[in-house]
């Protein structure tokens, strides 16, 4: 990959990091983290995938330079 491929892949990382996270906020809110645990565990997991990949892809766009 170069570092516009990179940079595509960080960007739609950042989507999902931003909509995962506007959801856990929406869970905890109205008390669902509590009621649905199961999937507030999971949108944790979403959250840390992408941020775990995001941080790969900008090492490897960094490593580029």
């Amino acid at each position: 990959m170069n570092k516009t491929d990179h940079q595509r892949v960080i960007n739609e990382l950042q989507t999902v990091i931003d909509e995962t996270q506007h959801t856990l906020d929406r869970f905890e809110a109205t008390g669902m983290d509590e009621q649905m645990l199961e999937d507030y565990e999971v949108l944790l997991v979403i959250l840390d995938d992408a941020v775990a990949q995001q941080r790969e892809h900008t090492m490897a766009m960094l490593d580029k330079s």
